[in-house]
């Protein structure tokens, strides 16, 4: 489990992220997820490359098989990474949706 103190610290890496467009470079499904992620399985992962020449990875989400491919342009967003349980903060991350 992530603590709340590592989800704030981690905002400010991922702020810069958020809006940015950039093409996916290669990607792969995950069909065998860990405990947190079992409910979304199958899922795409993506590595994707920012126009500014930076690179970063994360799920594809709101996708068409179509999608999955090197070259397809795909923007940053900001989604919930996992549920969260009755104490728990509720994680949010960045994955990437096709444009």
């Amino acid at each position: 489990m992530i603590s709340p103190v590592k989800i704030w610290r981690r905002q400010k890496e991922i702020r810069h992220l958020l809006g940015k467009s950039g093409r996916i470079i290669t990607w792969t499904k995950i069909l065998t997820p860990p405990p947190d992620f079992k409910k979304y399985a199958p899922y795409p992962v993506v590595m994707v490359k920012f126009t500014d020449g930076n690179k970063a990875f994360g799920q594809l989400v709101d996708y068409k098989e179509e999608d999955l491919k090197p070259g397809k342009k795909v923007r940053a967003v900001l989604r919930k990474i996992r549920q969260g349980t009755k104490d728990d903060v509720i994680a949010y991350g960045v994955k990437f949706i096709p444009i």
